[in-house]
């Protein structure tokens, strides 16, 4: 789905843009579409990274009980003994 976008831009930096445009084949309105893009992906990349260092700092912080045993050992087991009756 498409819609209009009304711009106010210094005339210099439109018709630059436009020359830019016309010479890599592209439209002015699919440059700033593809740009306004970029922008929406590197803020969703910052945030995903910002997640990673706070959990990479919080990893290793909880020290878990002797003999815990994790949901992923409990299913692994569940799984042998059905499917191999062990």
């Amino acid at each position: 789905m498409s819609g209009k976008l009304t711009l106010s831009i210094n005339q210099i930096v439109i018709e630059e843009a436009k020359k830019y445009a016309k010479s890599s084949g592209k439209s002015l309105s699919n440059i700033v579409e593809e740009y306004l893009k970029s922008l929406a992906l590197k803020d969703e990349k910052n945030k995903r990274e910002s997640t990673l260092k706070i959990v990479r700092e919080l990893k290793g912080s909880v020290k878990l009980p002797e003999g815990f045993i994790s949901y992923k050992d409990i299913l692994e087991d569940a799984l042998m003994e059905k499917y191999l009756g062990k």
